[in-house]
């Protein structure tokens, strides 16, 4: 490896499994000491990575891990904002507490974090934020409300904060995959009638006609979170294989 995050010291959120934990040990590969915030974590202990029991909807949670990390680091150079859930619903038939649900975790607990992460990289004079989107963010798939409205607030929040704060060393920015093969979209495929038939469908759906991976996800939150995108801010990154560009008849 090419220890491209030496020494850096990073939060991810949702680091227990899926893109956070992909993520999380390809940071700890690249030389960073990961700090990881998941509601649950898994039994097997990782070197390079602390793991906190943290609900990131819960303010006094976050403040209290964010204090841990700086106490025992000293600093927080990269936040990757990637907790995250599915709220899908008809419209109408979408109760309040789904409705506040989906904002909480999929919008507003990443301002939370970021919030939280900020006055610290401001001191620094350098930090690196980069927030899981999705191409919900992007494209409307009917049968997903409310979850892309949160995703499109996701990503204009990446870029209010990316020009906000740009002339003062931080950028903001963010990733926007499409299927990939988290632990969740397995959960999905296995409870359709015919699995693996679903799966090829899924698959012909794209130009490169196979689905992502979490570790292809991570790859490119390595890139924004190392110095080698030092001139890349408030962007959004799609990795979809290609089939948001493509036109459907």
């Amino acid at each position: 490896m090419s220890r491209r995050l030496q020494a850096k010291i990073v939060i991810v959120t949702g680091s227990a499994r899926g893109i956070g934990a992909a993520i999380a040990g390809l940071f700890v590969e690249e030389g960073a000491q990961v700090v990881g915030l998941d509601r649950q974590h898994g039994d097997q202990p990782v070197d390079g990575i602390v793991n906190l029991t943290v609900d990131v909807t819960r303010p006094e949670e976050v403040t209290a891990a964010i204090a841990t990390t700086l106490e025992r680091f000293g600093r927080i150079d990269v936040l990757i904002n990637n907790a995250g859930a599915n709220v899908f619903a008809e419209p109408l038939q979408l109760t309040d507490s789904d409705w506040e649900r989906c904002f909480d975790i999929d919008l507003k607990a990443a301002w939370t974090v970021a919030r939280a992460v900020l006055p610290t990289m401001l001191t620094q004079g350098t930090g690196s934020i980069v927030n899981i989107a999705s191409v919900h963010g992007h494209k409307i798939i009917p049968g997903c409300f409310p979850y892309p409205v949160a995703k499109h607030g996701l990503i204009g929040l990446t870029r209010a904060l990316g020009i906000e704060y740009a002339a003062r060393g931080i950028r903001v920015n963010s990733i926007s995959p499409g299927m990939v093969l988290t632990p969740q979209v397995e959960a999905w495929f296995a409870a359709q009638p015919d699995p693996d038939a679903e799966r090829r469908r899924q698959a012909a759906l794209l130009p490169c006609k196979r689905i992502g991976t979490p570790r292809e996800v991570a790859h490119v939150a390595l890139l924004l979170a190392s110095d080698e995108a030092r001139f890349i801010n408030a962007a959004d990154i799609a990795i979809d294989g290609g089939r948001s560009q493509l036109y459907h008849e």
